[in-house]
């Protein structure tokens, strides 16, 4: 199922990979200042058009290792939610080796959607996704963006998106899925690394292999 995407391991200029969440790049490239973010589109589509986007107030994230509290806060921010990324890295217990896993970011956002069933943690635990595996995190994402919630993904590795731009994050990294188009086979990225490429879309299987051994926070 993999295509163009890559998959490796690799230590950055920094010294910076870790397992979790921190973004493995040059830290010249990793801060990503809020102050000039630019928020992804604010438009929502009628579902039975086969597509829905959500208006997220998006903001980048303060520093290289805070990629888990900045996905959550513009997950949140498309239920109309502001929460401060420092509150929520306290309580995903993030450090700058990231944040360890999908199963410390779930909690946060039950609780700041209000229910304690909201969301729940998905594994892809394969090296690559399979049909199946693909086929429920499509069907994931439609759900969940159409109950007007947003996705949040752990990621790792290259993957291309539908403008031939390449997205790279080997040591790890968290974005949020917050849209989707033709029925769910292309799906709409909120990524708090770089304001200046903070939305962009990937296909479904790209995606899957992006998150494979690792996992997403999905309704």
């Amino acid at each position: 199922m993999r295509t163009d995407l890559i998959r490796k391991t690799a230590l950055t200029a920094a010294g910076l990979a870790f397992t979790g969440g921190a973004i493995a790049g040059p830290v010249t490239t990793a801060f990503a200042a809020p102050s000039t973010a630019k928020p992804t589109t604010q438009t929502q589509t009628d579902r039975k058009s086969g597509e829905r986007e959500l208006g997220v107030r998006y903001e980048a994230q303060p520093n290289f290792y805070y990629c888990g509290p900045a996905a959550t806060r513009n997950a949140l921010s498309v239920q109309g939610k502001d929460i401060n990324v420092d509150a929520m890295a306290k309580e995903m217990g993030t450090t700058e080796a990231g944040t360890n896993s999908i199963n410390d970011i779930t909690p946060v956002l039950n609780k700041e959607t209000g229910k304690n069933d909201a969301y729940r943690s998905v594994e892809i635990r394969n090296p690559d996704a399979d049909a199946k595996q693909t086929d429920q995190l499509r069907a994931d994402i439609v759900r969940t963006v159409d109950d007007g919630r947003a996705v949040v993904a752990n990621i790792a590795g290259t993957s291309t998106d539908t403008d031939g731009v390449s997205h790279s994050y080997e040591g790890g990294h968290y974005i949020s899925v917050v849209g989707y188009r033709d029925n769910g086979n292309t799906v709409t990225i909120a990524d708090s690394a770089d304001p200046n490429q903070a939305s962009y879309q990937v296909s479904v299987e790209h995606l899957a292999d992006w998150i494979a051994t690792r996992g997403y926070a999905t309704s």
